[in-house]
């Protein structure tokens, strides 16, 4: 009885095959194959995956040479401003800013000190007030710089699967288009499209997924390079205190 509905079962099995072979013929499931045989609707959708896929690329590249380099060049100018002005020395202090362009904090901590000097260095309510002022203006122009691109990631990140959602109903739609031209329900009418359908759904989620992971760690990497401009800012802000209580 086993043997006999396992005889039965490998018979379906050649038979659903043989079917295959002869409605559809050889179908390729290499890219060069499922590209040929994909329709020009499914080619433009995955066109413009690939160039999402290129562009967020392009980003995560940036991102992390300019993250990188601002961590870096902070670390060397910490210190040294730092020494600088405990010594009073404004002017030089300037000079190492100035030196570390790359560096936000730099970016932030020369906003203010100019600002002190252009009031006069002189350490009164009114210039610290204004050097107050110039380093929140200098903090939000900073924080802009180390945003961009993640819109770009985020946008890819949630719009990518749907991209390639519309491909797989693109798809379907051909297998099913491909069923009432050739009047035969047999797997070989539907393989092409059901084939074109997964490829762009497979591609969507292949761009959406990395896409999503780089902009949450990047914006990860921007919270907390905020966090150490108003830390900065806050200890600059107390120089200034301390220097006009000196006087």
């Amino acid at each position: 009885m086993i043997l006999a509905q396992l005889a039965h079962f490998a018979s379906h099995t050649v038979n659903t095959l043989a079917l295959f072979q002869e409605e559809g013929g050889a179908v390729s499931f290499s890219p060069a194959g499922l590209w040929e045989h994909m329709g020009w609707p499914a080619k433009v959708i995955a066109i413009i995956l690939f160039v999402e896929s290129i562009w967020s690329l392009a980003v995560m590249i940036d991102r992390v040479i300019y993250f990188n380099a601002a961590r870096k060049q902070s670390r060397e100018f910490a210190p040294k401003v730092a020494g600088a002005l405990k010594d009073a020395k404004l002017d030089e202090a300037i000079k190492i800013a100035d030196r570390n362009k790359k560096s936000h904090l730099a970016e932030v901590v020369t906003a203010g000190l100019q600002e002190f000097r252009a009031a006069g260095g002189v350490a009164t309510e009114e210039s610290i007030a204004s050097s107050g002022r110039a380093l929140e203006r200098s903090e939000a122009i900073v924080h802009a710089k180390l945003k961009k691109g993640l819109s770009v990631l985020a946008t890819i990140g949630s719009t990518a699967p749907f991209v390639g959602l519309l491909g797989t109903v693109i798809g379907i739609l051909n297998a099913f288009q491909a069923i009432a031209t050739q009047k035969t329900s047999g797997i070989g009418a539907v393989a092409g499209g059901i084939s074109e359908a997964l490829v762009t759904t497979a591609f969507g989620l292949l761009v959406a997924i990395p896409a999503v992971m780089a902009f949450n760690y990047f914006t990860g990497r921007v919270e907390s390079f905020d966090v150490e401009m108003d830390n900065s800012s806050s200890e600059l802000v107390d120089y200034f205190i301390k220097q006009s209580h000196k006087r």
